[in-house]
């Protein structure tokens, strides 16, 4: 069973962290896409990312010093350098070798430059999200750029599982990449709701934490079997059978 989480946009390069172990294993296709963003100007990336003045010289200075060469001095685990909401709630510095090393093996965030990392993959600095429409060779967005390579690195590591199921913990704009017609997997998709009055919403910044909270209680509790993930109990949601189908868990509180 791999579980697969959307990036964040904030990063942190200072605190302590897991020490990152793994070369991510699209580094050749990365160094394609850094080719192209070398060549844009902080006004081309302003434009093409949506972002401010102060945020397109971050990313622009960020893409003219990446190198082909990960170290020490420019690289972090990508579970220690992302701290959105998402990560908020896997709380990795809860975590000890132990899980983080299982972590390494069920657990893949989505990325717009890296297309997917593993929880202990080196990882540089920057920000692309995969919504961005940055030609390439391959299209006119990074959809095109990376869904075959990321359908088949999954295929290739579920090849390797007893239980062949994709636990779905991603946004629409990251799930997006991965091609379910040719996916060698069963997707169990999970959904966060809460009740406001006696109406039952989606809240993006407690569903965003709620996403990371379950992927950590898989990695906590070694969990494989996709039946399993209904016994989340954790911040006050619930399994609701009445809700959700075969396919489709959705939690409530």
């Amino acid at each position: 069973m791999i579980a697969i989480l959307s990036p964040a946009k904030s990063l942190d390069y200072e605190k302590p962290g897991f020490k990152p172990k793994t070369t991510p294993v699209f580094k050749k296709r990365t160094e394609e896409l850094i080719s192209i963003l070398k060549k844009k100007k902080v006004k081309d990336l302003r434009e093409l990312m949506h972002i401010s003045e102060n945020l397109a010289q971050l990313n622009y200075d960020r893409y003219q010093a990446f190198s082909d060469s990960y170290n020490k001095s420019n690289s972090r685990s990508s579970i220690s350098a992302f701290v959105g909401d998402v990560y908020v709630g896997f709380d990795a510095p809860s975590l000890n070798q132990e899980d983080i090393e299982y972590a390494n093996d069920h657990v893949r965030i989505l990325s717009g430059l890296y297309g997917i990392l593993r929880p202990l993959d080196k990882m540089q600095a920057y920000r692309l999200e995969m919504g961005t429409k940055l030609k390439n060779k391959e299209g006119a967005n990074l959809y095109e750029f990376w869904n075959e390579d990321v359908t088949n690195q999954l295929n290739k590591e579920f090849k390797k599982m007893k239980n062949k199921y994709l636990v779905n913990l991603a946004s629409n704009e990251y799930f997006k990449v991965i091609k379910k017609d040719k996916l060698n997997a069963d997707i169990i998709n999970i959904g966060f709701k809460e009740y406001k009055g006696d109406q039952l919403k989606f809240v993006s910044f407690n569903a965003k934490k709620a996403r990371g909270v379950m992927a950590k209680y898989i990695v906590e509790n070694r969990i494989e079997n996709h039946q399993d993930l209904k016994g989340f109990d954790i911040d006050g949601y619930r399994y609701e059978d009445n809700l959700s189908t075969e396919h489709d868990f959705l939690f409530v509180r």
